[in-house]
């Protein structure tokens, strides 16, 4: 027992310390945090280092165009930024602390002076070049006349300033600890590398056991962003820190060729982890140190080194923290995709929350209990219309105490009779009226004021019919502009989904045909519904999208894929994109004819075909009451806007109601029109006609023939009217004729048009559309000897079963055997 306890407390009490140590770590970052960021510490700090700054022995653009910055970003901490940059230039000597005490005071006044002026990020540049410059010439012209050298270096100092202002604008306010994106730009990571340089060239000359700060620094950086950021960012931090601390100590120089290599290095070996990136900085600095004094490459060793154990004692999260500002990072990558994913989100939940909107403005307009509420309003309207009958007749009538309080029920009903007797048919039943007459002792005056009081019942009755109609047609419309939406927000939701073994299996074909797969995404593998898209590589470009690799998907899914989309690089080896698609089970083929009145350009006759989403094809004539423009103008608007809504998924039905709302109420002219539409499910070849004032169409499956029709209003003519829908199912190679009135009213001194086009469609010896839909036009002029007494149009579709122009790949027959 007591062995128990003494094994179970050391492992309680581990984790209580590492818990206890975590909470103390976290407390001392929150605490440096507070100090060196929000109460400015870091500012002052840097401000020291590049008070002590010097390039070239004797140029020093870095203090003034650091006050500059701060002047422009953090206001509040000039003062004490401008004691910490003194404060650094005493440190280094009383000559250099002189120039950047009177560069800071030239600057303060100009400053100062124009800080009203507008324009300040333009105007702050320019005071630090007038500045540096005017100083420098001020102290060289006190101890010495001005060489030409002398003046190049002051217009160069004065240049450096203006281009650091600008450096410094970028890379500060990164320091800031309120920062809203975390995503760095390439612009942003050299200048804050540059600013990184520009302060280890204020430790120049600080040394322990031989080994140089800035040169442990800059090699630590260089490893931390050589692991972050890989070869391109280490490569580029050794460039830029080397340039500047090899200005600062021109004996340096070759200190940029370690870090440059070193970060190269570093980065390529980065896979190495922490080691890999360690190796390569010591690569660096042994090949670069062989060309160099044999006496500085201990020193450079050991600057190396300590610079690997500061890098090693890092901690992981620090790496993962400034990953997410390094564009191509993985944690840069998945805070993105984390973004992406939240905008993404929040569209659909708000795409949803209109979509319920609009459902719950469709459930307004429906009536939860129709048929109680239905019976309640009957019933009301019957008091009220007896109620008006009496007031008129029984008020002044000295049996009216007998009738309606003695005799109430029987009163009520034999009125209420004569009442549903009027509306049905207008007259009264013999034996209701017999009874009346025998009960009522003022009957005619009764039945002329119910028969006054029908005729404003009956207008009121049809006025709320048609309320209670418009009420169902915009609950209609509302309630597919809500599925419209419900789906758009599960198309914005669409995920990649997990098929393991589809992918691998998906992998190894393309591995095994010699395809070069960069990214695989599978959104969707239900039956007839597959979705998937790639990213390949292709030297030369072929077609092998829809002749290898859609072969090989529909081996491996059982089903037909086709190519969807294509996107081919232009250059050999370039990024190509594919999406594949489940192939529909039919494809449509059309053919059209038309010829307008009298032979004339502008027929009143439109007709279209459309591809519509998930799978369906549509074609429509519509034709314009009328000839000539007029009628154009009136087909060709019906199926625009037939079009536009239907694209937008909502239902057939309610598009061609909302169609025949917006002709009727549109303008106060006349406008009219027929509309003949066939939808085609392209999965099974169920068909769908929607017929609005036109004439029959016609299927022709081998010899037989069949006549679909339906009786309907043209559109516009009526605000209401309900639409019929008449469905068949279609088989492979059906013909589909559809026509306008014109083609089968147009045969003359043709006794029965149905039976001669019948006859005329079922003796053609073609199946091709385009050669029927002439023939079928011809044959009608034939009978009229050329002449055009009416636009014409016909539309034939074929509908076949779909067979893919490329077999599927059996790749993994093989295998099996």
């Amino acid at each position: 027992m007591m062995d128990s306890i003494t094994r179970v407390e050391p492992k309680a009490f581990r984790a209580e310390r590492t818990k206890q140590m975590d909470k103390l770590r976290n407390r001392l970052y929150a605490k440096l945090r507070v100090i060196l960021l929000e109460r400015g510490w870091l500012f002052y700090i840097i401000g020291f280092l590049l008070g002590r700054a010097v390039i070239l022995s004797v140029v020093s653009p870095f203090a003034v165009a650091f006050l500059a910055t701060i002047w422009l970003v953090h206001k509040e901490k000039t003062l004490k930024s401008i004691v910490a940059v003194l404060i650094g230039a005493l440190s280094y000597s009383l000559d250099h602390s002189i120039f950047i005490a009177l560069a800071m005071l030239v600057f303060v006044f100009l400053g100062g002076f124009f800080k009203k002026a507008k324009n300040q990020q333009v105007l702050i540049p320019l005071f630090v070049f007038l500045s540096t410059v005017a100083t420098r010439v001020f102290q060289y012209s006190i101890s010495q006349q001005l060489s030409p050298y002398d003046w190049m270096l002051v217009f160069v100092e004065g240049v450096l300033g203006t281009v650091l202002v600008l450096i410094f604008m970028q890379s500060i306010p990164l320091l800031s600890p309120k920062r809203y994106n975390p995503a760095l730009k390439n612009e942003e990571i050299v200048c804050m590398i540059i600013l990184i340089a520009s302060i280890l060239t204020g430790t120049i000359g600080w040394e322990l056991y031989g080994a140089s700060f800035e040169q442990v620094f800059s090699r630590y950086f260089v490893l931390l962003l050589a692991y972050v950021g890989g070869a391109a960012i280490g490569s580029t931090v050794g460039v830029v820190a080397g340039l500047i601390l090899s200005l600062a100590n021109v004996a340096n120089l070759y200190q940029m060729s370690l870090l440059a290599f070193s970060g190269l290095l570093g980065g390529l070996l980065k896979e190495g982890r922490k080691p890999g990136v360690a190796v390569g900085l010591f690569v660096g600095t042994f090949l670069i140190g062989i060309y160099g004094n044999a006496s500085q490459l201990v020193p450079s060793i050991l600057e190396s080194s300590i610079a690997i154990f500061f890098f090693l004692l890092t901690p992981a999260s620090w790496f993962k923290k400034l990953s997410r500002y390094i564009p191509g990072t993985e944690e840069y990558t998945n805070e993105q995709e984390q973004y992406l994913q939240k905008v993404r989100n929040v569209t659909a939940k708000r795409v949803e929350q209109f979509s319920n909107v609009f459902q719950a403005l469709s459930n307004s307009f429906t009536t939860v209990d129709g048929q109680v509420e239905e019976d309640q309003e009957s019933r009301r309207e019957t008091d009220y219309f007896l109620s008006q009958v009496t007031e008129k007749t029984c008020q002044n009538c000295f049996m009216k105490e007998r009738c309606w309080q003695k005799e109430f029920d029987k009163t009520y009903s034999l009125m209420e009779m004569m009442k549903d007797d009027m509306g049905e048919g207008g007259k009264l039943n013999r034996k209701t009226a017999r009874e009346f007459e025998s009960y009522c002792v003022k009957p005619k005056k009764v039945l002329d004021a119910m028969k006054e009081e029908m005729s404003y019942f009956e207008a009121n009755q049809k006025l709320k019919q048609q309320v209670m109609e418009s009420k169902k047609l915009v609950a209609d419309q509302l309630q597919g502009v809500s599925e419209v939406m419900e789906d758009f927000a599960k198309e914005i939701l669409k995920e990649r989904q997990h098929h393991e073994q589809q992918e691998l299996q998906i992998v190894h074909a393309l591995k095994k045909m010699g395809i070069e797969l960069e990214k695989l995404e599978i959104y969707r593998l239900d039956k007839g519904n597959v979705d998937i898209e790639m990213t390949l590589t292709f030297y030369d470009y072929h077609g092998e999208g829809s002749k290898l690799i859609a072969p090989v998907l529909s081996d491996i899914l059982k089903e037909v894929v086709v190519v969807k989309q294509e996107e081919i690089a232009p250059f050999p080896n370039g990024y190509s994109y594919l999406a594949f698609g489940s192939a529909r089970e039919f494809v449509v083929e059309t053919g059209a004819a038309n010829a307008a009145k009298g032979g004339g350009l502008v027929s009143g006759d439109s007709y279209t075909t459309i591809e519509l989403g998930a799978g369906k094809y549509a074609m429509a004539i519509s034709d314009g009451m009328g000839n000539g423009e007029r009628a154009q103008e009136e087909s060709v608007e019906t199926l625009r806007l037939l079009q536009q809504i239907l694209q937008t998924g909502i239902p057939e039905k309610v598009a061609i109601k909302s169609i025949n709302s917006i002709l009727s109420l549109r303008s106060t002219d006349e406008m009219f029109a027929t509309l003949d539409l066939a939808v085609i499910d392209l999965h099974n070849a169920f068909v769908q006609f929607l017929k609005i004032g036109s004439t029959p169409s016609f299927i022709k499956r081998g010899d037989q023939l069949i006549k679909v029709e339906a009786s309907n209003l043209p559109m516009g003519i009526i605000q209401e009217f309900d639409v019929d829908i008449v469905s068949e199912q279609l088989m492979s190679d059906d013909l589909l004729i559809m026509m306008s009135d014109g083609i089968f009213d147009g045969p003359k001194h043709v006794e029965n048009t149905d039976i001669w086009l019948k006859r005329k469609i079922r003796d053609m010896r073609t199946n091709d559309p385009q050669e029927i839909a002439d023939l079928i036009l011809e044959e009608v002029i034939r009978t009229r000897s050329g002449e055009i007494e009416d636009d014409m149009t016909v539309v034939v579709a074929k509908v076949m079963k779909n067979i893919p122009k490329w077999a599927s790949v059996p790749v993994y027959h093989d295998k099996a055997q």
